[in-house]
């Protein structure tokens, strides 16, 4: 019963994780690697992918993940993977924020949800710092950490890659422009190297 599994899966972590997509990722990464879904490559891939798609980032990777999992080379498993797992991670936001919505007065002012949201915000950052690691772990050390890393030309390319980026992004360059211009670097050092 892979659907339900899909499902109840995406809808623990839509129902514990607060703060988006980011801030997901690190649970994503966890029940994918636990059920054995998917290498973690393949993964990381897809949230550069889900970066540059529209749409929730939370929402795409889940729907990618049913896809894959559910699809075992049919459209129609395929389709019914991604629904499960997108209806799971998104059941849980929509629940909550309807009753917030409906007693947002009372809760508004309310000591106990005031300190609770004081904690989280915290624990969101730290949550998204995690997957920023995991990421920078696997996009720039794949192999592990060792002196032959630093002889690979494909570890230069991905820093400069990753400095021009960050210099686009501080320079307040859109993020289309600047997914844009990573995206025809990297294929232009496929080609060149």
């Amino acid at each position: 019963m892979v659907f339900l599994d899909l499902f109840l899966t995406f809808l623990k972590i839509g129902a514990f994780t607060f703060g988006g997509g980011y801030a997901m990722l690190p649970l994503i990464q966890e029940e994918v690697a636990a059920h054995g879904w998917m290498p973690q490559e393949a993964l990381i891939n897809f949230v550069a992918v889900s970066e540059s798609t529209p749409g929730p980032f939370a929402i795409n990777i889940a729907t990618y993940i049913g896809a894959e999992v559910g699809g075992g080379g049919s459209p129609l498993l395929a389709l019914l993977g991604s629904f499960g797992a997108t209806l799971g991670v998104v059941l849980p936001s929509f629940v909550i924020i309807l009753i917030v919505a409906i007693f947002y007065k009372k809760f508004k002012e309310n000591k106990i949800v005031k300190g609770c949201m004081a904690g989280l915000k915290p624990a969101v950052v730290g949550l998204i710092a995690s997957a920023g690691l995991t990421i920078l772990t696997t996009v720039f050390f794949p192999n592990g950490f060792s002196a032959v890393m630093f002889r690979e030309l494909s570890f230069y390319v991905s820093l400069v890659i990753f400095i021009i980026s960050l210099v686009l992004i501080f320079k307040k360059v859109h993020p289309i422009i600047v997914i844009c211009i990573s995206a025809a670097l990297g294929v232009i050092s496929g080609y060149v190297f």
